[in-house]
């Protein structure tokens, strides 16, 4: 891919990403996931391990950023439901990326599959109500300190 073509698909995910509310930041980072465990199985095909590792990487942190975005304190059990699945991610390509195991990417990339399907259904009004309980919650918490 060229330098331009590049520079023109970081452009545009930033433009993204700058006017994106939290639901959609969400969406963009599960397929940014997808995108990198693809690239690496890419490269272990390919027998590429320097892109392997880089995307792996790429793969990990966005995982690790969605795990740490959870609201633990609100989000009951479908909060530590997903944690669990994150931090099984976590394990299962940190050994992928081991064990050059393109399975064990697939079965991540079929959970990652799956959270993002649910997560792109949830209705619009159900999200705005979210962020009107989180805008609530901020300020309790604003006016608290």
């Amino acid at each position: 891919m060229s330098y331009g073509i590049k520079a023109y698909k970081a452009v545009g995910i930033k433009d993204d990403l700058a006017v994106a509310d939290p639901h959609r930041v969400i969406q963009l980072l599960m397929q940014g996931a997808l995108e990198h465990m693809a690239k690496a199985k890419g490269s272990i095909e390919r027998k590429d391990f320097s892109g392997k590792a880089h995307a792996i990487s790429k793969a990990l942190s966005i995982i690790s950023a969605l795990k740490g975005s959870l609201d633990m304190s609100s989000g009951g059990d479908i909060s530590q439901n997903l944690f669990d699945l994150y931090d099984f991610m976590l394990n299962h390509l940190t050994i992928a990326s081991r064990d050059l195991d393109l399975v064990k990417i697939d079965d991540v990339i079929s959970l990652m599959v799956t959270i993002k399907s649910a997560w792109d259904q949830i209705p619009v009004a159900d999200r705005e109500a979210g962020y009107r309980m989180q805008s609530q919650r901020d300020q309790k918490m604003v006016v608290g300190a």
